[in-house]
C-alpha cells in the first residue's frame, strides 16, 4: 500500500463532501483534506493528518469555518499515548493511538490497517482521540472493528461505538467505500 491517492466522498450524513490527498508508506500514512457540509450547521474543514509507523496518529491538524467564525485545533499524540490539543494535556485519551475525526471516513482506516482487519478474521477495541465537526472538542469515545468478511476488492468490517454500529465496505488498501448512513466513497473520473 505505498503511493498516493485522492478520494473524494459524498457525505450524506453532513448532506456534504470531503476530498483527501493521500501519501501512504508500508505503515504510515500522511493526508491533507477539505470537507463542506451543511448539517448541523454549514461549514467548511480543512485538516492535516500525519501518521507514523503502525498508521499512530502523531499529528492532526483541523481549521473548520462556519457563520460563527473560524476554529483550529491541532491535536498531538507523543507516541507514547499522551496526547495534547492546542498544548493542553488531555488526561482521558491516555493510551489512545488514533484520532477520528467525526464525519471524516478517511480516520476509520487507521486501527483497520494496523490490525489488517480488512482483509483477515479479528475484533479489536480501541480508545479514540474523536474530534467533533464543526466545533472541533476532543474526547474519548471506545470503539470496536471486527471483521466480518472478504469482498471482491477488499473486506466489510462491523464499526461500533456505544449505540451505533455500522458494517463499512473498504477497499484492499482498507479505505472506506461504503459507510452506510454516513458517507460513500465517489467513482474516480
Amino acid at each position: 500500500m505505498a503511493g498516493s491517492r485522492v478520494l473524494t466522498w459524498e457525505v450524506t450524513e453532513s448532506k456534504g463532501f470531503e476530498t483527501s490527498w493521500i501519501m501512504s508508506g508500508a505503515r504510515s500514512l500522511r493526508a491533507r483534506g477539505r470537507a463542506v457540509g451543511t448539517v448541523p450547521e454549514p461549514y467548511w474543514i480543512s485538516y492535516e493528518l500525519d501518521t507514523v509507523d503502525g498508521f499512530v496518529t502523531r499529528r492532526l491538524c483541523v481549521r473548520a469555518e462556519t457563520a460563527s467564525g473560524t476554529r483550529s485545533l491541532d491535536l498531538r499524540h507523543d507516541g507514547e499515548g499522551h496526547w495534547t490539543a492546542d498544548g493542553d494535556w488531555l488526561p482521558d485519551l491516555g493510551g489512545a493511538l488514533d484520532c477520528d475525526l467525526g464525519l471524516c471516513p478517511l480516520t476509520n482506516t487507521m486501527p483497520v490497517l494496523r490490525h489488517g482487519l480488512h482483509l483477515g478474521p479479528g475484533e479489536r477495541e480501541f480508545l479514540m482521540a474523536w474530534v467533533s465537526v464543526p466545533d472541533l472538542a476532543v474526547r474519548a469515545s471506545q470503539q470496536t472493528y471486527t471483521h466480518l468478511g472478504r469482498t471482491g476488492d477488499g473486506g466489510r468490517v462491523r464499526f461500533s461505538s456505544g449505540d451505533h454500529r455500522s458494517d463499512l465496505e473498504l477497499d484492499a488498501e482498507g479505505y472506506v467505500v461504503d459507510y452506510p448512513t454516513m458517507a460513500r466513497r465517489l467513482a474516480a473520473a
